[in-house]
């Protein structure tokens, strides 16, 4: 597709989104903000209730300085977990907020596939504060991109607006053109660990012209939910074919399992 099509392409899903979000603050005139977890009545939009709080299972140290997944206990600083040593990503270090559990999950589906757009400043503010040492290393972020047709359909790139959350939080840019999706994949819903990797083999590519912006920078890549790792790999690898320094990874929320 050429860029003229991607800039029209964006141009009218821009519009669309404008009268999605005039229809969406008219209903909240309306209608109480509600949980978007449990669908209970909370004080202000983007908020969880109390009990869906602390149901929420945040990851906090320790952890694997690798891969940011938690131990259940503490082996030491700098440990790295079996799943790190054993094959180790091409990302640096990645970090998330929660573990992959029915909160996180309904906070990701809500913004994700229930345009609950307001989610994404306080989950963003959350991921920046989980983060903050790698951002504290950083020069700029970058979401992990959709390819285009499914931007069409969604109307808006859930870990852009995570991004962009994230970029007011910690005032680092987001460089929205550095990586582009050139395949379109199948969702990786239900792949294993190798049907992922082989799903997005070649997917992204740091166009031409965006490779003088990220050469020799330290990129953060953003993304709502790290499963296998296998998105964030081929988007690390394609950043680093495109001139970058380094490439850390920040999520919303992670699926955490015995390998980890």
């Amino acid at each position: 597709m050429t860029e003229a099509l991607h800039v029209a392409a964006r141009t009218a899903i821009g519009l669309k989104d404008a009268a999605h979000h005039a229809l969406s603050r008219a209903f909240d005139l309306v209608l109480p903000p509600i949980c978007p977890s449990c669908r209970e009545p909370v004080a202000g939009a983007g908020g969880l209730c109390a009990r869906c709080w602390s149901k929420l299972s945040f990851i906090a140290r320790p952890y694997c300085e690798r891969l940011g997944t938690p131990f259940a206990h503490d082996m030491g600083q700098g440990t790295l977990s079996v799943r790190a040593i054993a094959d180790p990503p091409a990302y640096g270090r990645a970090r998330a907020v929660a573990r992959y559990d029915d909160i996180a999950r309904g906070l990701v589906h809500a913004l994700k596939y229930g345009d609950r757009l307001e989610l994404a400043p306080t989950m963003g503010r959350w991921m920046a504060q989980a983060g903050s040492e790698l951002l504290a290393d950083a020069d700029a972020l970058v979401a992990v991109p959709l390819h285009w047709r499914r931007l069409w359909t969604r109307r808006f790139n859930q870990a852009a607006l995570l991004a962009q959350a994230m970029s007011r939080s910690c005032g680092l840019p987001v460089l929205h053109t550095a990586l582009r999706r050139v395949r379109a994949t199948p969702q990786q819903v239900g792949l294993a660990r190798g049907e992922r990797a082989a799903n997005v083999q070649a997917a992204f590519r740091v166009p031409d012209q965006a490779k003088a912006m990220i050469r020799g920078k330290r990129l953060v890549l953003v993304d709502d939910v790290l499963t296998s790792g296998a998105t964030v790999d081929t988007c690390a690898r394609a950043l680093f074919r495109g001139g970058a320094l380094s490439v850390d990874v920040i999520v919303f929320s992670c699926v955490v399992d015995a390998t980890s």
